[in-house]
């Protein structure tokens, strides 16, 4: 493949139960809501403020208050998650053999930036994403392939030479839409989730599987 392309949250890391914890105790505990767990975790997917109208409807928070809600919920998250951030099994050494082959990559994610450079950052990983585009960068969030046409744009590559990984229905349903294959991160969801989809290369729980390392050489 020509480029890859990577969302972030519970691809590159684990870490989307914090997310989902955070945006609980957020609903619930400061906005008076009665979610369950289970009620929240499929809603983990797009822009903060969308998750916020689809929990409570267009018209209980201005754009404003629901940018500084979603900056408080990045916070909390980020003091949970930061003892234990790390990449997946096998990511690091993903990440450098793509390197030294000289595919290019992006960050494809529909989190603000002030969560990517949260993990790029701590984990010293920005120098082998040459493009990054976050929600701020996007009018439409995924399954709506803006994001992942936008990245393969930046790259200069065509979006049918593009591999995408991803971790949510979604996410997977954007790469298809953008006319890319994905590769499915199995932290979060189940391979039957994705089932309507036709464009999944392969499922794997980490980056040591055999045929998602193989993807730099083929």
């Amino acid at each position: 493949m020509k480029a890859f392309i990577f969302d972030l949250n519970g691809t590159m890391i684990d870490d989307m139960a914090y997310h989902t914890k955070a945006w609980q105790t957020l609903l619930n505990d400061e906005l008076g809501g009665n979610f369950t767990w289970e009620e929240v975790k499929p809603q983990m997917y797009g822009k903060n403020p969308e998750v916020l109208v689809r929990m409570f409807g267009p018209d209980r928070f201005t754009m404003d208050e629901m940018v500084h809600l979603s900056l408080e919920k990045e916070k909390k998250y980020q003091v949970e998650f930061f003892p234990h951030l790390k990449l997946l099994p096998g990511l690091n050494e993903f990440l450098e053999g793509a390197y030294q082959h000289g595919i290019p990559m992006a960050i494809g994610s529909a989190a603000i930036p002030f969560n990517i450079d949260f993990v790029l950052d701590n984990l010293n990983i920005r120098h082998y994403f040459k493009i990054i585009v976050s929600a701020d960068d996007v009018v439409l969030s995924k399954p709506h392939p803006e994001t992942y046409l936008k990245a393969a744009a930046l790259l200069n590559v065509e979006p049918t030479d593009c591999t995408v990984f991803e971790d949510v229905p979604k996410g997977a349903e954007a790469a298809a839409n953008a006319g890319m294959q994905a590769v499915v991160i199995t932290t979060t969801h189940e391979p039957a989730e994705f089932d309507y989809l036709q464009n999944i290369v392969c499922f794997a729980t980490d980056f040591e599987n055999d045929t998602v390392k193989g993807l730099i050489t083929k």
